[in-house]
């Protein structure tokens, strides 16, 4: 590997709890059926709290504010040669838009409790899934300034300052 450059793939996930069931997403991927927290990619220029704002908008059409860190993950899975780097958020889920069309793979919404994700019949789209709710269970919470977005000024102000 001397000389390759490594990319993770960076991706954001929202958990939303309400009276003890969780909101996920089944979604199909790779050929399957599967369920995730509402989740996907930090595009370029965005910041990773408007990433999971907007993700939870386009996969479920609820509003999302996030409140708190729960947890960062590396996941490699077996299968591909690819690793995800998970920064997961809890928070509060603001108003929701029944009209809104969901993001293409989206089969629908889904409010779970947390046994609801055991067994073969759960279909976890990864292993990041449960880990991601049993931390927010286990009250694992982290402040949103734990993350700082710097932002880039042009090269005449940088060398000023």
């Amino acid at each position: 590997m001397t000389g390759m450059v490594w990319k993770p793939d960076v991706t954001v996930a929202a958990i939303a709890e309400r009276d003890g069931r969780f909101l996920f997403v089944e979604e199909r991927a790779s050929g399957r059926v599967v369920l995730n927290q509402p989740a996907g990619h930090l595009e370029d220029g965005e910041t990773f709290l408007d990433a999971v704002v907007r993700e939870t908008l386009e996969e479920t059409a609820w509003g999302f504010q996030p409140q708190a860190i729960v947890g960062i993950y590396m996941w490699r899975p077996e299968h591909l040669n690819r690793t995800f780097l998970r920064v997961a958020f809890c928070g509060d889920l603001l108003a929701h838009d029944p009209e809104r069309v969901l993001d293409r793979g989206i089969l629908r919404t889904r409010w779970l409790l947390r046994d609801e994700l055991l067994g073969p019949r759960a279909r976890l789209r990864s292993p990041l899934v449960l880990q991601c709710v049993d931390d927010y269970l286990a009250g694992t919470r982290y402040p949103l300034s734990l993350i700082s977005h710097l932002i880039s000024q042009p090269a005449s102000l940088a060398a000023s300052g």
